[in-house]
């Protein structure tokens, strides 16, 4: 007998071509899901400038200008997050999915509660205001360095190089202001203080969490008992955590709610230490219940805590740095409500911080997880203990910087503090080796030693150089924006 004879043949077959060709299809289309919301978003910021300036002159500088401010705070959020949240995701304290919910989170947090409530309008005294006294000069001014710091942002993310957005800015800035108004009307002292910490940030960074990691590693990990020591220091390094995080909130996040001075910050920080020290000590004597004397128990006790610090690092980045993509805006959209080019400061509308805070978020899950696995795990290999240096490291950098009088760059500081963690695994894996070489009667060669290397090379050499480089390029391609613009309007 003969089977039954599947007449549906040529219909199944065409089936199956239509469904090879919707994988197909799909597999293509991918790529351009994220680029797509992205570009919904910006379109949705121009719509919003729109709504709110409807009835005014001047609506279409407005629409364009919320269009390329959405743009810059998407390109925020894909590069300078990274820096944040990779070390903790670097470490296995947190999943990629779990790092974005938290980091999106936490920066529209702090973008709304306690973002930039005033701004500077020419970028902290860049560019004389005077010179920029016309307003239309003063807007496509603007434009042009919103527009160019987003483009330099774009490519250094494409490149996998996490860079200063605030460097972007400034470099933006001056692009536009010496197209403008020429060379003189620069404040070049303050351009060497911003070169000054491209050195300054990373190697600050670098000591402080380097010096962490050898607190933890001669008092906890090398310990006779590593329970007991962990039970001892973890809140004392808890404590130190969240001390260092308020007084950077209360100098840096505060401003818009009560001016506080560096005293004023670091007694909120001594307060606040204190309590999470006290709060924290029966917490982790709970956790270590029935943990193993060894170092994978100690993991997971410094798990939380990094957790905790990834968080506050997002709320702080978010408050401090959306002035980066919607400072501009606000002034453009100033100068264009009023008239005139004030040098002075002004407020932020509750749309164009909307606008800030929602364009971080977006930029940070649609574009971030590329550069977030770039700083945790392809500088040097961190666990939770070494990641929690680095987010430590973040905060007590700034405060110093602060005191100092320094200008720093919070994205040069943490991937500093990675690079510092690696470079002091190097230094001290070498000693270990020659000295057990010693004990043994067999010294490891130099040549053997050398390809021990535990911090990949090659991203020091393209991080740095793109460091370098940002206020040059970003300051080139606004000068030209800006030329464009200015020959157009």
């Amino acid at each position: 007998m003969t089977g039954p004879v599947n007449q549906w043949k040529t219909l199944d077959k065409d089936l199956g071509r239509i469904g090879r060709l919707e994988e197909a299809s799909l597999f293509i289309s991918r790529p351009l899901v994220a680029p797509g919301i992205a570009l919904a978003f910006i379109v949705l910021a121009g719509l919003a400038g729109l709504v709110f300036f409807h009835a005014q002159p001047g609506v279409m500088v407005v629409i364009a200008a919320a269009a390329i401010g959405a743009y810059m705070a998407l390109n925020i959020g894909a590069n300078d997050v990274a820096n944040n949240m990779g070390p903790a995701v670097g470490a296995n304290a947190l999943s990629m999915g779990g790092a974005l919910l938290i980091a999106a989170v936490c920066e529209t947090a702090g973008a709304l509660i306690a973002g930039g409530d005033v701004v500077k309008t020419i970028s902290s005294g860049i560019v004389a205001p005077e010179a920029l006294a016309d307003s239309a000069t003063f807007v496509w001014a603007m434009m042009a360095a919103l527009l160019a710091a987003a483009l330099w942002l774009n490519l250094a993310t494409a490149l996998g190089a996490p860079v200063s957005t605030t460097h972007s800015i400034v470099g933006g800035v001056v692009g536009a202001g010496v197209a403008a108004a020429g060379f003189a009307a620069v404040n070049w002292g303050a351009i060497g203080m911003i070169a000054a910490s491209w050195v300054i940030s990373p190697v600050l960074g670098g000591i402080i969490a380097a010096g962490f990691l050898a607190v933890i590693k001669a008092k906890v990990m090398y310990a006779e008992d590593k329970i007991w020591a962990a039970q001892k220091w973890v809140p004392a390094l808890t404590g130190i955590m969240a001390g260092s995080f308020a007084a950077y909130l209360a100098l840096k996040g505060l401003s818009k709610v009560i001016t506080i001075d560096l005293g004023g910050a670091v007694a909120i920080g001594i307060v606040t230490g204190a309590a999470a020290w006290a709060v924290s000590m029966p917490l982790i004597r709970r956790q270590s219940e029935g943990l193993e004397n060894r170092k994978k128990s100690l993991k997971k006790m410094f798990s939380l805590p990094l957790v905790i610090a990834a968080g506050l690092l997002s709320f702080a980045h978010g408050a401090n740095d959306v002035a980066n993509a919607v400072g501009p805006l606000a002034a453009i959209v100033d100068v264009v409500r009023v008239g005139g080019a004030g040098g002075g400061s002004v407020s932020i509308p509750i749309w164009v911080m909307v606008i800030g805070a929602g364009g971080i978020s977006f930029g940070l899950v649609l574009f971030g997880p590329k550069l977030i696995r770039m700083v945790g795990s392809e500088i040097t290999k961190l666990n939770p203990m070494r990641a929690f240096c680095v987010a430590l490291s973040a905060a007590l950098t700034v405060i110093v910087a602060s005191a100092l009088g320094l200008p720093v760059s919070s994205t040069h500081i943490a991937v500093g503090a990675v690079f510092g963690v690696g470079f002091y695994r190097e230094w001290h894996a070498e000693r270990r080796a020659r000295m057990l070489g010693l004990q043994k009667g067999k010294p490891v060669p130099p040549e053997e030693r050398s390809r021990r290397k535990l911090v990949r090379r090659s991203h020091f050499a393209t991080i740095a150089a793109a460091w370098v480089v940002t206020v040059p390029v970003s300051a080139l391609l606004s000068a030209g924006i800006f030329l464009v613009l200015n020959a157009f309007a």
